[in-house]
């Protein structure tokens, strides 16, 4: 079992949730967030002053996936976000050491479903 977690534009959501579903990956969290890489930002005028806005907003993507399903989840995370430019994002793949579904009290992969 693995835990993804992936950072993407806002607007590439829809296009990942697209190619997601495409891949029969229905089960995922989204989190906004907040943060910064190559981009290091932009500067921008308020009322006269000069404000450097570093802190990009970002969507957070958290999907746990049998072992079966890590490279089909990866390839559509990077088939829906990627537009080849700095910020597309990034992917993470963690090890997931157990999962319990609370409703039936299922453990392991079969609690991932």
């Amino acid at each position: 079992m693995k835990l993804i977690i992936a950072y993407i534009q806002p607007e590439r959501l829809s296009a990942v949730k697209k190619a997601l579903y495409e891949s029969e990956v229905y089960k995922m969290s989204v989190t906004n967030a907040l943060g910064c890489g190559q981009q290091k930002g932009y500067h921008e005028t308020y009322r006269g002053a000069d404000i450097e806005v570093n802190l990009l907003k970002k969507v957070r993507l958290e999907i746990a996936v049998n072992d079966d399903h890590v490279e089909p989840t990866i390839s559509s995370i990077v088939k829906g976000a990627r537009t080849g430019k700095i910020g597309d994002g990034k992917i993470f793949v963690l090890d997931l050491p157990e999962c319990v579904r609370i409703r039936t009290g299922e453990k392991g992969s079969e609690a991932i479903g």
